[in-house]
């Protein structure tokens, strides 16, 4: 009896080490590797969740990407203003409170991304 190379692969542990079932390693993605090789996941069931949470979270990133881009032309407006009334390009103290605002909400790397932040938006003018 031959077994063909899906059918190993049906029954067999993946390259990866994993167990494949119920025909996942047929079931391929763009980038031709499984669903499950790509989730790190062991089920299909728990593959699927998670690239639905995946797709899930992409929406969100490009939502925050699009609110610190508007952030960034928002802060280029004031800082405009700022100088052109002859003030200096960036407030210090309205840094500290973003920093304490973003520290309180997220904990301490709450405060690493909103000097990430603070930083994309200076000196953009």
């Amino acid at each position: 009896m031959s077994i063909t190379a899906t059918d190993r692969t049906a029954t067999d542990r993946s390259a990866s080490g994993r167990t494949v079932t119920d025909g996942s390693a047929t079931d391929r993605s763009a980038s031709g590797r499984t669903v499950t090789e790509k989730t790190g996941a062991r089920t299909d069931e728990a593959a699927a969740l998670i690239a639905g949470a995946r797709d899930r979270i992409d929406v969100l990133d490009d939502r925050i990407i699009g609110l610190i881009q508007e952030r960034m032309a928002v802060s280029a407006v004031i800082q405009e203003s700022r100088i052109a009334s002859g003030g200096r390009r960036v407030n210090l103290n309205r840094e500290m409170e973003v920093l304490a605002h973003f520290r309180d909400a997220l904990g301490r790397p709450g405060t690493a991304l909103a000097m990430t932040m603070l930083e994309l938006c200076r000196g953009r003018i």
